[in-house]
């Protein structure tokens, strides 16, 4: 089954979403064909942020530090039910247009999703600084790129325009305002990082019906421009 997913490897959910996703896919036996697809919450984001990650979201949304931290608890609890260590307190955000850029190198050679599943735990389990290029090149060399070809990709505009291409398709013909975003078999969509139960019957939907469109985004909780809408 082909997969597509709209992610950015600073978003919680995108990671939570996706280890329910195979979860549900192990669980039907069911052999995916994984495309990623390119989403940044903060295009703007430095490459390295001078404040911490609670304290900078809190002056972004205006919250208190306090209202911040409980955020991150909560999101941290639900990460960890699928086996997500997120080491909220050391998060390090920054610019992930280069990270995209690697993970489309990866793609290229059948590693994309070794690529993502990289980035997740760099970002929200290590705390590394996800805009840094040690930290792009040490992702990059643990699944095994060649670290010229990386290098090269770096200095240059390699898959710069495929990161913007996904973004506009993103934004102009799916209509796609927060991560992450699944389309299964280019016919049936899913906002959000929906339960099991529903990724299993979105991808049962999807092996019966060959003709029909939907999309569902109830209850599936997504970040939006870098901020995330939580359970309450």
């Amino acid at each position: 089954m082909r997969v597509d997913i709209w992610s950015d490897v600073v978003c919680p959910f995108c990671y939570i979403g996706k280890k329910r996703f195979e979860a549900a896919a192990k669980e039907m036996d069911i052999e995916l064909e994984v495309h990623w697809h390119s989403f940044e919450l903060d295009p703007d984001a430095p490459a390295v942020q001078q404040i911490s990650n609670t304290e900078r979201l809190a002056q972004k949304y205006g919250r208190t530090t306090a209202e911040v931290e409980e955020m991150e608890r909560n999101i941290a609890a639900m990460a960890k039910e699928e086996g997500i260590e997120f080491n909220w307190q050391n998060a390090n955000s920054g610019n992930t247009f280069n990270a995209h850029r690697i993970i489309h190198l990866a793609q290229s050679q059948g590693l994309g999703s070794e690529a993502k599943e990289a980035f997740f735990y760099s970002y929200m389990t290590q705390g590394l600084a996800i805009g840094e290029r040690e930290t792009l090149e040490d992702v990059a060399a643990r699944i095994g790129l060649n670290p010229v070809e990386v290098d090269d990709v770096l200095d240059g505009n390699e898959y710069a325009d495929i990161v913007r291409f996904d973004e506009e398709v993103a934004r102009d013909q799916l209509k796609v305002t927060g991560v992450p975003f699944f389309v299964f078999d280019q016919r049936i969509a899913l906002a959000g990082a929906q339960p099991r139960e529903i990724f299993m019957q979105v991808m049962q939907k999807a092996l019966e019906s060959a003709d029909q469109n939907d999309v569902q985004s109830d209850d599936g909780f997504q970040c939006n421009d870098e901020q995330c809408d939580l359970p309450k």
